[in-house]
């Protein structure tokens, strides 16, 4: 009697444990994404981001590692305290494993929470170099608009530029564009005659630009997002500036792919320095831009690849851990982790858990009659300047 009843005592304890272990191997991982969906201004990221996420997943299925992929995603409108609230509800609501966030403002009003539930966060769309040093668990997984500043004031200087005057919005990342150019420029010998900031909410271009035109440079580095593109477009040629013989250059958001055709002519000739182009040659941006207009109508840009690789990263992080979705185990996978993305060769930075990527200078050209970016030089696998020195 007594050796049948430690047999079954046995057997369901074995049979609890596999139960236990299926469960755990089988069960669904929830990402919570905070993402700007309305609200003027960044409801352009939204839709690139979903996009990217949702192309990732139609490729590549919804399970993996045991695991079953579901997304929770939530519109903040870019707006920080609402990413908070959002965030803090799906932690301890929802019980999301993991998360994802969009701009830098949002970015940084989740660090604290993140850092307390200890959930590995996906920072997809925050270009300011800070970002990735308030949280632990925070991997970048989209762009850095540090290097692509940096870049570009090398190739400007090499390439004649020597009087500048800087033009961005007066915000984190704006002012961080601003200091990586000007820290470069004058490294390398340049000269900045003027820099000027200008509100991110609401601006009037004209005034400034027409600023520049009276000053007179060589060459004018201008940056502000990308959403804000179609007015600078309107009050650059209203200016005249595309015939002064002042040549504009910037980072990517400057001509953004998405917005490029609705900018005009004007913007021919002008000079980038971002991490992706849709006209990258390859066969993997290929099918990638087939894609992302498959899905969404709109020709993909750089926003689009913080989801995209971003669920990668995610994907082939889970593979490492056998589906363990601990936060630091999660990290500490995603750290050194190389593949190669529709933008070309990608990393992620062990020391600093940011992205690491090639810069492409490009022009922009008409191409059977749309307007594209075409990269023309690749500086490559650019690290963060503000960081690396």
């Amino acid at each position: 009697m007594l050796r049948r009843t430690l047999l079954k005592g046995m057997a369901a304890t074995a049979a609890s444990g596999l139960i236990g272990r299926s469960a755990t191997a089988d069960s669904t991982l929830k990402i919570g994404v905070s993402m700007p969906l309305t609200g003027a201004g960044f409801n352009a990221v939204g839709r690139q981001l979903g996009a990217g996420l949702k192309l990732y997943m139609q490729e590549h299925g919804d399970t993996v590692a045991g695991r079953k992929i579901e997304l929770i995603i939530r519109d903040d409108g870019g707006v920080a305290d609402n990413a908070h609230r959002l965030i803090q509800d799906m932690i301890v609501n929802d019980k999301v494993d993991m998360l994802g966030i969009g701009i830098t403002p949002t970015a940084l009003a989740i660090a604290p929470l993140v850092t307390e539930a200890k959930k590995a966060t996906l920072v997809m769309s925050s270009g300011a170099s800070i970002t990735t040093t308030k949280s632990p668990y925070f991997v970048r997984a989209g762009f850095l608009l540090g290097p692509q500043a940096w870049i570009i004031a090398e190739w400007a200087f090499k390439n004649g530029g020597k009087r500048v005057v800087t033009l961005v919005n007066d915000w984190a990342t704006g002012i961080e564009a601003e200091t990586a150019f000007k820290t470069r420029f004058t490294q390398l010998g340049g000269q900045i005659i003027e820099s000027i900031r200008i509100p991110l909410v609401n601006p009037d271009f004209a005034p400034f630009l027409q600023r520049i035109r009276d000053i007179n440079p060589d060459t004018a580095f201008i940056y502000f997002p990308g959403t804000q593109a179609a007015i600078f477009a309107k009050q650059f040629a209203e200016r005249g500036l595309a015939q002064s013989g002042i040549r504009i250059i910037g980072p990517g958001d400057l001509t953004t792919d998405d917005n490029l055709n609705n900018m005009g002519d004007q913007m021919l000739g002008m000079i980038t320095a971002g991490p992706y182009s849709a006209s990258h040659d390859s066969a993997l941006n290929k099918s990638y831009v087939a894609g992302i207009e498959k899905i969404g109508n709109f020709r993909p840009d750089f926003v689009s690849l913080g989801g995209y690789d971003g669920l990668h990263l995610v994907y082939e992080a889970l593979k490492k851990t056998n589906g363990d979705s601990d936060g630091d185990v999660l990290v500490a996978a995603m750290k050194g982790m190389a593949w190669e993305s529709p933008r070309g060769p990608i990393s992620i930075d062990p020391a600093t858990r940011d992205i690491v990527q090639n810069i492409y200078i490009r022009k922009v050209e008409k191409i059977n009659g749309a307007l594209w970016n075409t990269e023309f030089e690749t500086f490559a696998a650019v690290k963060d300047p503000m960081k690396s020195g």
